[in-house]
């Protein structure tokens, strides 16, 4: 999925790529097929909230040049853009999708322990 070294933001979005299926398959095992859907939509949530540090992280990576006060408001603008996607997906999920609510959420909240892994698995 990566190419050459990885960084910690890239490892945890993979991780989160292998979870995802995961989620869906305790879900069904714990509800049905909807809850399945409702972890998996939770889980992947989580990866493109991921996706879009990784994404910001690799876009500064090209960029050496930029100076402190730069990278500076490319946090905030990454911090903001996060938050506003993971808002978006919460209302779509919840709203329009009418996805049960608790399968989803820790669909969503399981996927986020895969920052705990990539911290404790590091060398």
């Amino acid at each position: 999925m990566f190419s050459g070294s990885s960084t910690g933001t890239q490892r945890v979005a993979l991780a989160q790529a292998v979870f995802a299926p995961v989620a869906m398959l305790v879900g069904i095992g714990w509800g049905g097929l909807s809850s399945g859907v409702a972890a998996l939509y939770g889980a992947l949530i989580a990866l493109l909230v991921s996706l879009v540090l990784v994404w910001r992280e690799r876009e500064s990576i090209k960029h050496p040049e930029w100076d402190q006060h730069r990278l500076f408001k490319q946090f905030i603008r990454t911090g903001i853009e996060r938050l506003l996607v993971l808002v978006g997906l919460l209302f779509v999920g919840l709203g329009v999708l009418k996805l049960m609510p608790l399968p989803m959420m820790l669909g969503l909240l399981f996927a986020q322990l895969a920052w705990l892994a990539a911290i404790t698995s590091r060398k």
